[in-house]
């Protein structure tokens, strides 16, 4: 027990001169979490688990000159490393503009965190940048269940997102390279992709993907495209199993269930109308997300 107190005593006094008028002998690095206080920033090296690697050179010259006039608004993150050194945890952006405006110190949060926390905390708040495209945003989700091992039920509940949601951005990973790169630079919009993603053929995905962009539907019309095809594709599949006995009423259902679901949907029935549904999905995220569909 006085080993612990001796521990807090001795971080008290590492960060006495940041502290400006608090009596560093009482202050937890808990309460340091909840404190921003003046940090040089020649003191602060950068987050080596930092997901984000480009800055835009005009939007951080504007932050810069916003921080001339007006000062750092939201304080920075960091933890201690030791006595006057400390690590960033998220706000590089604010940094480097920090650093771009000419100020010699900045405002921040002092937090514990070991090297898993800081590579979760720093993809977080990469996450929630509002510049971030669909599969970028994908791809830290994939980081953060790969590196931070979470399951998608931890990711959505680490972010506040439903496990439909999260899947849905995972799901952008498994299409084509030539989508992804047309998702990234905006040639289609994510509820496009969102589309391409129930089609379960590379093919397919491709054929669908350039008719989009050559005739530039909306998403409503990309949805409607995309149900003729799966409506095409069902049909031919129903012939081989069905051997087209299944009755208009039960092939409208089969179509209408498809459409709901964004998969193939088979309806087999005998002639004393005993039969099964089958509702197909390409992987776990593709089942979670129709789980949800059927809230379950």
């Amino acid at each position: 027990m006085a080993k612990s107190k001796s521990k807090k005593a001795a971080l008290g006094k590492g960060i006495a001169a940041l502290l400006q008028g608090i009596d560093a002998e009482s202050v937890t690095t808990n309460e340091l979490a909840q404190t921003d206080v003046k940090i040089p920033i020649s003191q602060i090296e950068v987050n080596p688990f930092q997901p984000r690697s480009d800055f835009d050179k005009e939007k951080l010259k504007e932050l810069s000159d916003s921080i001339k006039i007006h000062g750092v608004i939201q304080p920075i993150t960091v933890r201690m490393l030791g006595r006057n050194a400390f690590q960033l945890i998220a706000g590089e952006r604010r940094l480097r503009a920090s650093k771009l405006a000419g100020l010699k110190d900045i405002p921040a949060y002092i937090r514990t965190a070991d090297d898993q926390e800081m590579l979760e905390l720093a993809l977080i708040e990469n996450i929630q940048r509002q510049e971030l495209n669909p599969i970028e945003i994908a791809q830290n989700y994939q980081r953060l269940i790969d590196e931070c091992d979470l399951t998608h039920e931890e990711l959505g509940k680490r972010l506040g997102k439903s496990r439909s949601a999260t899947g849905n951005f995972l799901g952008l990973l498994k299409l084509p390279p030539a989508i992804q790169l047309g998702l990234k630079s905006k040639v289609i919009a994510m509820g496009h992709a969102k589309c391409l993603i129930g089609v379960n053929k590379a093919d397919v995905q491709l054929a669908l993907y350039e008719e989009i962009k050559s005739k530039q539907l909306s998403v409503r019309q990309a949805e409607e495209l995309v149900r003729t095809w799966r409506n095409a594709n069902n049909s031919k599949s129903n012939k081989t199993s069905n051997s087209g006995k299944l009755p208009v009423h039960l092939q409208k259902v089969q179509d209408q269930l498809a459409a709901h679901f964004e998969t193939k949907v088979i309806f087999k029935r005998n002639t004393k109308g005993k039969g099964q549904l089958s509702i197909s999905f390409n992987n776990d995220d593709d089942l979670n997300r129709i789980l949800d569909l059927l809230n379950l």
